[in-house]
């Protein structure tokens, strides 16, 4: 029997990294997964205890070092998130802002060059990053939010992270979905192209259930190393869709580079 893999998961706290964390932990013969998160009373809140996570903000490289010292593999999903302003008034559109330290440069660019520095630094061989469709279209309504330009920060981090020499996976989600995960045909493609031209028409999202199950392959399946590539679900329910089971058969549909 192998070693379980060490795992650090930053954004710990998050919609979808929470799932992550949470079916790591159903799996200890393979993983023992740790969380990184900023607050401890959501941490307490979501896991009942702050006992596997370290507690701190991906500004500060210290504190990543120490999360990652000994471990094998990182997923990062951490991301900026925009806040609305007033309430709009009634016919008028919200408008958002990013709070202080918490803009798309400094938490999907300059936030992820930390993780992955400090990963490095660790000698962590894998990291999994999650990220967001809509990279190649610098006029996606996500970049004018806030006026953030929250995609293409993502896609540079992205960029860097294959430039660093560690193996890498890169997920790049389709809308989110709050959906029990586990029941649908899983879809690849690279470069917007589900975007452009969705097979059938169907929408471009995905459960994050089925994101999390993603990640959790990855790390599992040579197939998904240094890969990068857009990822979506078949509605529930498809006529001919099969449930994707077949992981390995899965990654060995994408390819490497940005």
């Amino acid at each position: 029997m192998t070693n379980p893999l060490h795992v650090l998961v930053t954004g710990a706290t998050g919609r979808t990294g929470s799932i992550v964390v949470q079916k790591l932990r159903q799996r200890p013969e393979q993983f023992v997964a740790k969380g990184f998160a900023r607050s401890e009373a959501k941490t307490k809140e979501l896991f009942g205890s702050t006992e596997g996570f370290y507690l701190g903000d991906i500004s500060d490289p210290g504190r990543l070092n120490a999360a990652l010292e000994g471990g094998d593999a990182l997923v990062i999903l951490t991301s900026a998130v925009p806040q609305m302003k007033a309430p709009p008034e009634p016919g008028q559109r919200p408008e958002f802002f990013y709070p202080e330290g918490g803009t798309p440069e400094q938490v999907d660019y300059q936030g992820q060059i930390n993780q992955i520095e400090a990963a490095r630094a660790a000698g962590v061989k894998h990291i999994v990053l999650v990220g967001s469709m809509g990279g190649t279209n610098e006029q996606h309504p996500l970049n004018r939010m806030a006026n953030g330009n929250i995609l293409i920060w993502k896609r540079k981090a992205e960029a860097y992270l294959i430039d660093s020499g560690l193996d890498y996976t890169i997920i790049r989600a389709g809308g989110l979905q709050d959906q029990p995960g586990g029941q649908r045909e899983l879809l690849v493609g690279k470069d917007d192209q589900l975007l452009a031209n969705p097979p059938n028409g169907i929408p471009t999202s995905i459960p994050r259930a089925d994101v999390a199950k993603v990640v959790v392959q990855a790390l599992l399946e040579p197939a998904a190393r240094n890969k990068a590539f857009d990822v979506i679900s078949k509605p529930e329910g498809t006529p001919g869709a099969v449930v994707t089971t077949d992981f390995q058969g899965l990654f060995e549909q994408t390819t490497p580079g940005l």
